[in-house]
């Protein structure tokens, strides 16, 4: 094999018609390489959690040869095997591409190419070259950014455009690559990357969701149900909690994404009582905003303003990447553009391709790689810089969270002043939202206690479930690590898996997302103290526990849990909302004016004063009036509860004389 390369001179994609388009994936176009031999045929793969991709070469009459594509899940992996016989890239004999050796080396990127070595010896008779994964992540994009004419575009307002990029200014990007989870790499050169974070909230979570949800059998044809679907029933939405009264008065849009499922809430719906499609809409807008939310954060850290995304798990779906389009443009004001590349899936299979007849190529076996220096970092982005010692006199400033149905985030730098920098719609609304339709319990207390007694890795897909025992060291991703939420669901029947168990996995999922996007924006404004508060996590032992543990590695922070007035902190202070400055965000018409989140929701651009619902309910301006009068009485009596408690706890810090006790760091 070493004397074969391939040549990607003068590459182009073009539909020939003397050049048949593969079948295969008809999203992914051939691309035409003027001068690579037609024979012998390359092959490569890039072997993930979920799906095997191949790139190979083919004949095209005229002269030249073209790249093919094709992907095939891996649990269906002997229709791969069936697929590369058919197309002659191995012969009987157990020979490929020409030769007529046994046992030639194919190339082979992922996680699955050290865990399946021994499938494809003993079905085609064929070694697997294994090539590190982000190296060929990072070559793939990098060829089609440099060498491929029209393969990066941008899809904002329903319009595909074209980008034109210079090789001479392309570097440094963010290349978003989504997969089963998500991977974030800062590329400076070609080879040169780090991978900065990644996220375990990503394709594969999805995909897992989605079969326990509809029920359906693909990825597909989930991106299919979610075309014909309204996130609106299921999504709650400025609207409903403000009013539209309020919204116009205070210019925000009425569409504005407060909750991903946080209607379910208040809901006596069950699962079945929803339609599929409504389902499929409103996790794909859910995930959608969350991956290119962190992308945002993650590029305004590095202070980078081309974000590149890819990933078996885009598809060239416009919904999905009209959601990250807008997302982007939206928390960065316009000063960051989402560009997204043709063959976005098969980044890595492209990479591995490229080496082969590379001698500087970094092919390894297992134990070269548990005993390679790591050289892509896998650190997140964090300012190094030592932090100051906390004066109980001067906590400001610092970052106030607050988690209700959605997630806020207020930069508070004195008495009484405050401002709300972001917000997230993955918040309380939503865990407890899919904990109902998945579980059907009652109450956010009985969420918690079904999450105790449950294993995550009963549906998560882990590091090890991708690249064996050893993990993935060059990068530093032990075993243990999850790789993908949800992304170990084979099943799309519900009744297959534990209700604890799925407790567990949104528990860790979701509080883990917060707990990460409240360490980037307290990166991104310098802040090195945290606060969190709010209903879905107050008195909660093991959600603040699960937040704890997602900052424990980040010493640059420090996470204080206010449960209510008179919180004694891990500060080691007599903290109440007036000496945190933050007395006026008791007020519950100031919370309403800082809790929104995500972004507009990009489906549909308003909606009527009057709205007649799938249950029948009117929700006219009058039963909008009584509904907020009765959340009011509510927040009153809540108001007034913790009042008491605050009187009774001075109480006894008074009698016992201690002043001072240590909670949660």
């Amino acid at each position: 094999m070493g004397g074969l390369r391939v040549d990607l001179s003068g590459a182009e994609i073009r539909v020939d018609p003397a050049c048949g388009a593969a079948a295969d994936d008809g999203g992914s176009p051939p691309v035409f390489l003027p001068r690579q031999p037609a024979a012998p045929p390359l092959l490569a793969l890039d072997i993930g959690g979920t799906l095997i991709k191949l790139v190979y070469t083919a004949s095209c009459g005229g002269g030249g040869a073209e790249l093919r594509f094709a992907k095939f899940e891996r649990r269906r992996m002997q229709e791969c095997f069936d697929f590369v016989r058919a197309q002659g890239l191995v012969h009987r004999n157990g020979s490929t591409m020409g030769s007529s050796k046994e046992n030639i080396a194919l190339k082979a990127s992922g996680g699955g190419a050290y865990k399946y070595t021994d499938d494809f010896r003993e079905k085609l008779g064929v070694c697997l070259d294994k090539v590190d994964e982000m190296d060929s992540v990072v070559s793939g994009a990098n060829f089609l950014l440099q060498s491929v004419p029209g393969a990066a575009f941008t899809h904002m307002n329903g319009k595909k455009s074209s980008v034109d990029i210079s090789p001479n200014n392309l570097f440094p990007y963010l290349l978003v690559n989504i997969g089963s989870g998500v991977s974030i790499l800062k590329v400076t050169g070609n080879r040169k990357f780090e991978r900065v974070t990644g996220t375990h909230i990503g394709g594969g979570t999805m995909f897992g969701l989605a079969k326990l949800l509809t029920g359906c059998k693909s990825y597909d044809e989930f991106l299919q149900l979610s075309q014909k679907g309204d996130n609106f029933v299921l999504d709650l939405i400025v609207k409903d909690i403000c009013g539209e009264l309020v919204c116009q008065k205070q210019g925000l849009s009425t569409s504005t994404l407060a909750s991903s499922f946080g209607k379910v809430i208040t809901s006596k719906k069950k699962l079945t009582d929803y339609r599929p499609e409504d389902l499929a809409s409103t996790l794909l807008s859910a995930f959608t905003y969350n991956i290119a939310q962190i992308s945002f954060l993650v590029a305004s850290i590095l202070h980078l303003r081309r974000v590149f995304f890819g990933g078996s798990y885009i598809r060239g779906h416009k919904s999905t990447m009209q959601n990250i389009s807008y997302a982007i443009d939206f928390w960065s004001q316009s000063k960051m553009q989402a560009v997204f590349l043709q063959h976005e899936g098969y980044l890595g299979a492209l990479g591995a391709l490229m080496s082969y007849g590379d001698s500087g190529d970094k092919n390894m076996n297992l134990e070269e790689m548990k005993e390679e220096e790591n050289i892509h970092e896998s650190a997140t982005p964090i300012d190094e810089t030592s932090t100051d010692e906390h004066n109980d006199g001067n906590i400001f400033p610092y970052l106030l969270v607050n988690i209700g149905s959605g997630v806020s985030m207020i930069e508070v730098t004195g008495n009484g002043k405050f401002e709300r920098i972001i917000g997230s719609h993955l918040g309380g609304g939503t865990i407890l939202g899919l904990a109902r339709l998945l579980t059907g319990c009652s109450s956010y207390d009985e969420f918690l206690e079904l999450s105790q007694r449950g294993n995550n890795l009963a549906v998560d897909l882990t590091v090890g479930d991708i690249y064996g025992e050893h993990g993935y060291p060059k990068i530093g991703l032990p075993a243990s690590t999850t790789a993908a939420s949800f992304g170990k669901v084979s099943s799309s029947r519900l009744s297959e898996y534990k209700v604890e168990d799925l407790a567990a996995a949104l528990l860790n999922s979701f509080t883990y997302n917060i707990g990460q996007i409240a360490y980037f924006v307290a990166n991104l404004s310098g802040l090195k103290r945290i606060f969190f508060r709010g209903a879905y996590i107050c008195g909660h032992e093991k959600t603040m526990d699960k937040i704890s543990h997602s900052l424990k590695s980040k010493g640059q922070v420090q996470t204080t849990f206010l449960c209510h007035e008179g919180f004694l902190g891990t500060l080691g202070a007599f903290w109440s909302y007036e000496n945190m400055g933050i007395d006026g965000l008791a007020a519950h018409e100031v919370i309403r004016e800082v809790l929104l989140g995500a972004p507009y929701t990009g489906q549909l651009p308003s909606l009527p004063l009057t709205h007649q619902q799938d249950n029948g309910e009117d929700t006219t301006f009058e039963g909008e009036v009584e509904r907020l009068r009765h959340d009011n009485a509510v927040l009153k009596a809540e108001l007034e509860r913790l009042q008491r408690e605050n009187t009774e706890l001075k109480a006894k810090l008074v009698k016992s004389g201690k002043p001072n006790t240590t909670f949660y760091h």
